[in-house]
């Protein structure tokens, strides 16, 4: 440790903008090398704090080992360098989760955000779920983002549960500060990647019944995934979608969250979503489905709604009750942003994530110091 401050080593392979905003609140507490590859760091890299080491890499297909190799030996020796008193490790690597043992004189803590791949989602099953399984049996520590991943783990992994804690998904979008909404009263917003396990079908189902209620309502889809064209085929009336089909750049996003009066998340299946606190940041009610983690994050009746996964009509029926009553709308979306301060801000966050880093680093310390006994009385 420099100054008894611990250095960190966050590594991961997605989730830039979250380890961006986890890495800035974590440098407040500790010495902090992100290691993020290049295609992700990307837009984020302006807003990383000074104080935050890093370390971009080009990262190859999964399919190139000998680029992957010389990856993985890049990222060891920007490790080595750094000196860490653990890892962080966000998961989800086929590479890199066949690299940690050669890591294992560091603690090891691993971000689990989802524990299995989801329906449709191709992206996710690239590594095969026993090399997932076999990194997460090997840390120290686990983080969570929702007691229903937590719950899930302990009937599979039990000997994972008593080190493993629940910590929500940091607060997004947070460095934007609060300015007056720029609503568009009839904006219903879908954001994020678009695969199977998301509902977007249901959405579009709805909207036949929400606009036979609210005429001028405008569904705004907004990200990237599978073939749209599928869902294409599936709309009723056409000129009451807005569609950006393809990556979402942040700025533009922080637009999209302004700009609508409700954000709907219609999944079929979840473990937790980093759409909540955008639009929580945003001061937007949410109607999003009783799958998952979702009901962790959606206080129903007061941040927004929750309704059946698979039902167009409650969910129609619920986007509308939204879009019709303003006031509710502003009173539910001040009850979000209230939310996600008090529960998920970039400081909380970091209070949580150093006391699983002390554990971790305790852990092993002792761990080692019964082995020193051990061959010392052998």
């Amino acid at each position: 440790m420099s100054g008894g401050r611990i250095r960190v080593a966050l590594i991961s392979f997605n989730f830039g903008e979250y380890c961006v905003r986890l890495a800035n609140g974590l440098a407040q507490y500790a010495d902090v090398s992100l290691l993020l590859p290049d295609r992700v760091v990307g837009m984020y890299r302006s807003a990383l704090n000074d104080a935050v080491r890093l370390s971009s890499f080009h990262s190859p297909r999964l399919r190139q080992p000998v680029r992957q190799l010389r990856t993985m030996r890049r990222i060891c020796r920007a490790i080595t360098n750094f000196g860490p008193d653990l890892l962080h490790y966000q998961g989800g690597h086929l590479w890199f989760d066949l690299t940690l043992p050669l890591l294992r004189r560091y603690p090891l803590v691993f971000t689990v955000h989802d524990f299995r791949p989801h329906p449709g989602d191709r992206l996710s099953r690239k590594t095969p779920q026993w090399v997932e399984t076999f990194a997460r049996r090997h840390a120290d520590q686990l983080i969570v983002h929702s007691k229903y991943i937590h719950d899930v783990m302990a009937d599979e992994l039990p000997h994972v549960a008593d080190k493993t804690t629940v910590i929500p998904h940091i607060q997004l979008s947070e460095d934007q500060s609060w300015r007056p909404c720029e609503e568009e009263a009839r904006l219903v917003l879908f954001f994020g990647r678009i695969w199977a396990y998301k509902g977007l079908e249901y959405l579009i189902r709805a909207e036949p019944f929400i606009t036979s209620r609210v005429p001028d309502v405008q569904i705004l889809i907004a990200g990237h995934g599978e073939d749209f064209s599928r869902y294409s085929q599936m709309m009723v009336h056409r000129d009451r979608f807005i569609v950006h089909n393809g990556f979402v750049p942040e700025e533009r996003a922080a637009a999209y969250f302004r700009r609508a009066s409700v954000v709907v998340l219609p999944y079929i299946e979840a473990s937790q979503s980093g759409v909540i606190p955008m639009a929580y940041s945003a001061a937007k009610p949410v109607v999003a489905t009783t799958v998952g983690g979702l009901p962790e994050m959606v206080e129903d009746g007061r941040t927004g709604y929750l309704v059946p996964p698979r039902n167009e009509l409650q969910l129609a029926d619920a986007v509308t009750r939204l879009l019709l009553n303003e006031p509710l709308r502003r009173l539910m979306g001040a009850n979000g942003r209230r939310k996600i301060e008090t529960e998920c801000s970039r400081s909380l966050v970091a209070r949580r994530t150093m006391e699983v880093y002390r554990r971790a680093i305790e852990g092993t310390a002792r761990a080692r110091r019964r082995l020193s006994v051990g061959t010392v009385g052998g």
